[in-house]
């Protein structure tokens, strides 16, 4: 998906569609846009008074899995070392299917780790290069 072009274009185009009376065709080729994109954006600006773009991107699932948040919490304080697979089909089990990215998220999103040993120190004390 692209980004959302400029409030400034958006607002030209609009104008020249309503205060000069152009055609949304006319408007889009003086300003080089798509005449789809100039009929958009004057219906958006009839509808809701601007033509500013809606919010792109973002988390919009995560709410499936915050539903079992306390679910998900209390299995981790009972197991500090659960892997994100027992956690997946603990969830399954009750009739949440979710991805491992999403376990994953959830996790970092609560800033737990699940590591389960401390970092290998090197195996050698002096300088390798």
């Amino acid at each position: 998906m692209g980004r959302g072009l400029s409030m400034d274009l958006r607002e030209r185009v609009v104008a020249a569609i309503e205060r000069d009376g152009m055609s949304c065709r006319q408007a889009a080729a003086r300003f080089g846009v798509a005449p789809s994109t100039a009929v958009r954006w004057r219906q958006l600006m009839r509808a809701t008074g601007s033509a500013a773009p809606k919010p792109q991107g973002g988390d919009r699932h995560s709410h499936r899995i915050e539903a079992h948040a306390p679910f998900i919490l209390d299995l981790w304080e009972e197991r500090r070392d659960i892997t994100l697979v027992e956690v997946q089909r603990r969830l399954a089990e009750r009739g949440t299917p979710v991805g491992i990215g999403t376990v994953h998220r959830f996790f970092r999103r609560h800033g737990l780790t699940r590591k389960k040993r401390p970092a290998t120190p090197s195996n050698r004390i002096a300088r390798t290069s």
